[in-house]
């Protein structure tokens, strides 16, 4: 008979695509494998999961609002909901184990399936563990990790260091430089920094684009591709009513869907410091100047960033300081072939490329 997985989490690309990557590992193993996914109403998982080939059900859950408290006063009632419906949905498709990503369906998820004795899994990626996952952990079977000394957080028998899964495809970029310089309209000779803001975008990081738009477009031997993410690129055209003041040398796209071809066209790369973003710049090995986002739960993406540079893995460069500095430092770099070096050798070091796979087996193994 075969086996019942229930997936749980998303709200981001960073907690989305490692749970499609687990996935995709539970059937390559196990081909009869049964998955569910349980995600959020509204967030991109209920999207992005069909379009991967997989079932998913909906929460009415939200995470708490730190600028108004009116909106936080249904939240008790949205929570006691989804636990009962977490419950019902994990007795109706007879689960046999459960897997928590992270984000706001994975909270009641996994506490509805740890209440009924079943066995569970988190995928903690940041290198900080939140409030919800550690409280999870105590009842959890298993807690794999993708930085060192996560024991702080959780119960050291229970935590293996996997690395978090990472979609295969966006990291496959070999051979491919010259074919994404000709999709993209840039110039084989230029020196090409690619600034991506994570899933959804980054504000701030756009405004800082913009700040320096026209300076970008004096650089003769520099050229940029510049994701702006689906929220913000309405903004962006009609900031620079986009034909007539983007320079040339700037490519703008809302979303980068090849990633692969982004990455390989890419000399430097600057980003947002998301957890699973992290993981594919390890495997692709470029420099990077990591602007982790101040606005997220635990400052975890700082804190993921400061793991890469005591590593000497990346340069951290802080919200406050980007304005004035992160062109300046991109194009310096950019300029040392030593230093860029250094860094595309010791971020690729922390590599783990086979995590869905190590993940998957370790859920099998809660039934088994």
């Amino acid at each position: 008979m075969a086996h019942r997985i229930i997936i749980s989490g998303g709200g981001t690309g960073g907690h989305v695509f490692p749970a499609i990557a687990i996935a995709h590992a539970l059937r390559r193993i196990e081909p009869e494998i049964e998955i569910l996914f349980v995600g959020a109403n509204g967030r991109m998982e209920m999207e992005r999961v069909p379009q991967a080939g997989y079932k998913i059900v909906g929460l009415n859950i939200q995470g708490i609002d730190r600028k108004s408290i009116l909106n936080n006063l249904t939240l008790p009632f949205k929570l006691v909901s989804s636990l009962l419906k977490a419950r019902k949905t994990i007795t109706d498709f007879r689960a046999d184990a459960a897997v928590g990503v992270g984000g706001y369906a994975s909270g009641p998820l996994l506490m509805a399936a740890n209440n009924m004795g079943l066995p569970t899994l988190i995928q903690e990626q940041n290198s900080y563990a939140g409030v919800t996952n550690k409280s999870l952990g105590k009842k959890a079977k298993k807690i794999c990790v993708a930085y060192e000394g996560m024991d702080k957080f959780f119960p050291a028998e229970k935590v293996i260091l996997t690395g978090n899964p990472i979609r295969r495809d966006s990291v496959d970029i070999e051979g491919k430089r010259e074919f994404a310089i000709q999709l993209f309209g840039l110039q084989s000779q230029k020196k090409t920094i690619l600034i991506i803001g994570g899933s959804l975008g980054a504000k701030q990081l756009n405004g800082y684009v913009l700040d320096v738009i026209h300076e970008l477009g004096e650089k003769e031997d520099v050229q940029f591709i510049w994701q702006t993410g689906k929220t913000y690129y309405e903004d962006m055209k009609s900031m620079l009513k986009m034909d007539q003041l983007i320079p040339g040398n700037v490519k703008v796209k809302p979303f980068l869907d090849r990633m692969d071809l982004a990455y390989a066209a890419a000399d430097l790369i600057i980003s947002r410091a998301g957890a699973g973003t992290i993981s594919e710049l390890c495997v692709v090995g470029k420099p990077v100047i990591l602007i982790p986002s101040p606005n997220v739960a635990e400052d975890h993406q700082t804190k993921n960033a400061q793991a890469l540079v005591a590593k000497n893995a990346a340069i951290m460069i802080s919200e406050a300081d980007a304005r004035d500095t992160m062109m300046y430092v991109a194009l310096e770099l950019l300029s040392d072939e030593t230093r860029c070096a250094t860094l595309g050798r010791e971020i690729r070091k922390m590599a783990m490329p086979d995590a869905d796979e190590v993940i998957a087996r370790e859920v099998l193994k809660l039934i088994k």
